[in-house]
Order: C-alpha cells, then sequence, then structure tokens
C-alpha cells in the first residue's frame, strides 16, 4: 500500500476529479485555456528544478524516507516544498486548461491533503534530522511561496 500513499498517485486521483467534472460543467475560452497550459509547466518546471538540486545534493526526493541533507539552495531558497507548490500549479492548471471550473474545488482539498499527510511528516523528519538548521531554515523561507 505504501507505493501508493505517493504525492503523484493523490495528484492523479486529484486529476482525474477534475476531468470527471467537466462531464458537469465547462467553462472558459482560448485565453484560460492558455494560462492553464503556462501553470502545468510552471509547475513541471518547479518540480524538474527541485529534483535537479536534491540529486546534486544526494538527498532523496521519495516522502517517507530518511534525508541524507537540508537542501536549502535553488528554489528551496524561495520555497521549502517546490514539488508540492508545482502539483498545485499543474492541478490548477489543468482545471483552466480542460475548462474544468468545479475541478478548482479540489485544489485546495488537495493542498491541505498533502500538506497534512506528507508536509507535516516530513518536516518532522527534517527537524529532527537537522534541528536549529531546520528551525533556521523555516523562519527565512515560506511553506509555500
Amino acid at each position: 500500500m505504501k507505493y501508493f500513499d505517493l504525492p503523484p498517485v493523490w495528484l492523479a486521483l486529484a486529476a482525474a476529479v477534475v476531468w470527471a467534472s467537466r462531464s458537469v460543467v465547462t467553462a472558459g475560452g482560448a485565453a484560460l485555456q492558455w494560462a492553464g497550459i503556462a501553470l502545468v509547466a510552471a509547475g513541471l518546471a518547479l518540480m524538474l528544478a527541485a529534483v535537479i538540486t536534491m540529486t546534486r545534493a544526494r538527498t532523496t526526493v521519495i516522502p517517507h524516507r530518511q534525508p541524507d541533507a537540508l537542501v536549502t539552495q535553488g528554489i528551496f531558497a524561495r520555497t521549502r516544498n517546490p514539488i508540492y507548490l508545482g502539483d498545485v500549479l499543474l492541478l490548477t492548471g489543468l482545471c483552466l486548461w480542460w475548462q474544468a471550473p468545479l475541478g478548482l474545488a479540489t485544489v485546495p482539498v488537495f493542498t491541505i491533503w498533502i500538506t497534512t499527510h506528507f508536509i507535516t511528516a516530513e518536516e518532522a523528519r527534517l527537524h529532527a534530522a537537522f534541528g536549529t538548521a531546520f528551525t533556521d531554515y523555516t523562519k527565512a523561507v515560506r511553506r509555500w511561496v
């Protein structure tokens, strides 16, 4: 079961809900679709930047695993959770791209879920592993933006 308890699985489930909501109502136009595509691209770029930065620091990108390094450089100097922020941007972008206004309701639900289910536990592991260095980092860099 733990192999299914990963953020991309939850993102895919949320995206499926967004896609299904299109059967109820669709709205928007080309401008919103292009904005959605831009948000999807921005989300993917954030995720890629984070993965590259974490790989260079030789630490895991897999949730539920113990980190080997406290990454504070690159995109992590701007947001503590660039991959999760990328997920939220991607999901929001899909709502716009697919013209699924009801799907926008999934965005705050998804955000709360990943915060309580993944981020809180990850931050506890980081605090246990890096102590005051992590506390100082949390004071300097916000969780989201």
